[in-house]
């Protein structure tokens, strides 16, 4: 087995590469196991250097070294590799596919328990030809997201208080737009606030729209949320980052589907595990156990480690 080491350099704003090539060597000190650091260089250069890796068919373990975006970059390059499995290893400051394991989340920073770790067949959602491990969505949280870096530069804003100065700007823009959304037999066509939809749970640095969503179970939980005035929208953000949006059913619509198309007058920002991709439509697609995924030693949440496993 083989293992990669992807390592984002300005993951948390601060190069952290020194701090994993230690903990790597240390631990490898004593395996056969082959290893290797890799630094990114440019934005998804990732998934080009995982299916190079991955080309002489010997099975290879892909460890992202870095946030949310690190991680997104290593799942579309292992994603549909029946060779390859990944996993995140947090050294960056977005971490949501890690919340939803909740207390067990923090084996994800257990280096050890990650190579001792078993590995288990999870759901992708394929959206314009990019993958997502976690949640997409299209509206006013996907334009407040992407902006807030429009606004981080400035003195004394930045963190949390970039995140208000977006949404305040996002509001007086206008919080919604025209879509036309159609997933089955759902039909919708008029502004929306956003459409939402989860494999895992968190987005945002802590939005929780679906309590119960899970990245192995063949389906997505998608939220439709209309029309929404100031007021509204106030009331609702509550309810929606505690998922608890089905309390309001006149503006939330709860499906369960596999597949769900949106389509915009204009470009719109389409957040796909926290990155941004623009275009005037949005086809999302969930594709059943197209990525293996490394669950760290010790953790229950996928059920007991398989007799095999380390």
């Amino acid at each position: 087995m083989k293992h990669l080491f992807i390592v984002n350099p300005t993951a948390g704003g601060r190069d952290k590469t020194e701090t994993v090539a230690r903990r790597v060597e240390e631990l490898f000190r004593n395996r056969s196991d082959k290893y290797e650091i890799y630094v990114t260089k440019a934005a998804m250069d990732a998934p080009e250097k995982i299916r190079r890796a991955a080309m002489d068919g010997e099975h290879l373990r892909i460890y992202a070294c870095g946030g949310d975006g690190t991680f997104n970059e290593c799942v579309c390059g292992a994603a549909g590799l029946e060779n390859a499995a990944v996993c995140p290893y947090p050294t960056g400051t977005g971490n949501d596919f890690c919340r939803m394991f909740g207390p067990e989340q923090d084996l994800y920073r257990d280096l050890s328990a990650l190579v001792d770790g078993w590995e288990h067949p999870i759901d992708l959602i394929e959206c314009n030809g990019r993958y997502s491990a976690n949640i997409c969505s299209v509206g006013i949280d996907a334009r407040i997201g992407t902006q807030v870096h429009n606004y981080s530069h400035i003195p004394l804003i930045g963190g949390a208080t970039g995140y208000v100065v977006s949404t305040v700007m996002n509001v007086i823009k206008g919080i919604n737009r025209n879509m036309r959304i159609s997933s089955g037999g759902f039909k919708a066509q008029g502004k929306h606030a956003l459409v939402c939809a989860c494999n895992g749970r968190f987005y945002g640095g802590g939005f929780n729209p679906s309590l119960d969503a899970r990245p192995d179970d063949g389906i997505m939980d998608v939220f439709v949320i209309k029309e929404v005035n100031v007021l509204t929208l106030i009331k609702l953000i509550g309810l929606y980052a505690t998922g608890r949006a089905d309390e309001m059913p006149e503006y939330a619509t709860h499906l369960r589907t596999d597949r769900i198309d949106i389509s915009f007058d204009e470009d719109n920002v389409i957040n796909i595990d926290g990155e941004a991709v623009f275009a005037r439509e949005a086809r999302l697609r969930l594709v059943p156990g197209a990525l293996r995924l490394v669950v760290p030693r010790g953790m229950t949440f996928f059920g007991p480690a398989p007799d095999s496993a380390g």
